[in-house]
């Protein structure tokens, strides 16, 4: 048997963490004196040790690692609760690795010159124009690339001719932000007519006043050019008039770089 002090130089585990162990139900000593309440361990107990060592460099909690360590010998079971814990790291990871972005990004432009933070807001108006569109529900705003797969998929066939100038589009037709389960439509025109396809559908688009900027940059800058368009839509005496859309000048489809991405937002206005 071992003392407390020899099993955590042997374990490389404190005496405290032991004891919290312990007091968790995690690694209970394998006795523990009635009278003197000294802890003596056993030297298979090691190899529990590495194993409580092992899940928690993984991240598991310790709620977590009491349970795996019961079930250590079920290969399968074990197997299952690693791969799960696996995607969870997994997906952890990108939300930091996006969030580090983020960060990046905004430091970025802070040492920029101040105006570059700027955007310009112009009154256009679209005229009518021919489209191939695809709307659905989609899971989330970020999975609107789907709905552009889908598009390109299924008009390979056709062989469209685009039109001049050739406007790739977004379409957010919910009335407020969702966060699950957003009506999205994509649109690109064309010149010509062809047949509808299962989720392809050829319209003619009305003309279209609106309130415009352009971002230049990742997308993360949308929240600073809408508040531009709220200002100026507000200062000039206009109402919104329609869902906003998004016209997609370079997008991921022409470069990885989001530093290149151009994108125009555009709200439906009109005079009150």
């Amino acid at each position: 048997m071992l003392k407390i002090g020899e099993f955590s130089k042997l374990s490389r585990i404190s005496v405290r963490m032991l004891r919290y162990y312990d007091e968790l139900g995690v690694l209970r000593p394998a006795v523990t004196d009635r009278d003197t309440g000294y802890r003596y361990y056993s030297e298979e107990q090691l190899l529990t040790a590495g194993r409580v060592a092992v899940l928690r460099d993984m991240g598991f909690g310790l709620a977590a690692v009491g349970e795996l360590l019961d079930c250590y010998d079920d290969r399968e079971e074990l197997d299952r609760r690693l791969r799960v814990q696996l995607a969870e790291l997994r997906a952890l990871s990108e939300e930091t690795r996006r969030r580090i972005l983020l960060l990046e990004t905004a430091r970025q432009r802070l040492r920029k010159d101040e105006n570059a933070m700027k955007y310009d807001v112009v009154l256009k108006t679209l005229p009518q124009r021919r489209a191939a569109c695809v709307r659905m529900t989609i899971p989330r705003y970020e999975e609107e690339g789907r709905l552009w797969g889908l598009l390109m998929e299924e008009t390979a066939p056709l062989g469209l001719v685009p039109d001049d100038p050739c406007y790739c589009c977004a379409v957010f037709h919910d009335g407020e932000y969702r966060e699950r389960d957003v009506d999205v439509e994509v649109q690109k025109t064309v010149k010509g007519e062809y047949p509808d396809t299962e989720h392809v559908k050829f319209r003619t688009l009305p003309p279209v006043s609106v309130a415009a900027a352009v971002c230049k940059g990742p997308y993360d800058q949308i929240g600073q050019v809408n508040f531009a368009v709220a200002e100026w839509v507000r200062d000039n005496g206009y109402e919104y008039a329609g869902p906003v859309f998004n016209i997609y000048h370079v997008s991921p489809h022409e470069t990885d770089d989001p530093e290149q991405f151009v994108t125009e937002v555009c709200y439906p206005v009109r005079k009150k």
